[in-house]
């Protein structure tokens, strides 16, 4: 993050803050996800699994959506790749699901 920022701005100020501000976000959501369980109780129940695992899925669907496949065109403008990649990902993970239901 920091170097980035640095050749952008010139400022090591400004990349330091920044690289910060990333670095915090990881032990605040931790601390956040800790609270979380010792407000479910002593043994978490399967709802607040669930839901815990749906608030993490749907970021990491967001991300993928607004930030990675748009990449992933702006480098190949003829689609070449990224469609039979993602179909294939998706194939995959079905399968995976599949096999471990067995």
């Amino acid at each position: 993050v920091a170097l980035p920022i640095y050749y952008a701005t010139g400022s090591r100020l400004k990349g330091f803050l920044w690289a910060l501000l990333s670095g915090i976000s990881e032990p605040i959501g931790a601390l956040i996800g800790w609270l979380i369980i010792k407000a479910s109780g002593e043994d978490m129940s399967q709802v607040v699994y669930g839901v815990l695992f749906g608030i993490v899925a749907g970021m990491m669907i967001m991300i993928v959506i607004l930030e990675l496949l748009p990449t992933a065109y702006k480098y190949d403008t003829e689609d070449r790749f990224v469609t039979h990649s993602a179909t294939l990902g998706m194939a995959t993970m079905a399968a995976s699901l599949c096999l471990f239901k067995v």
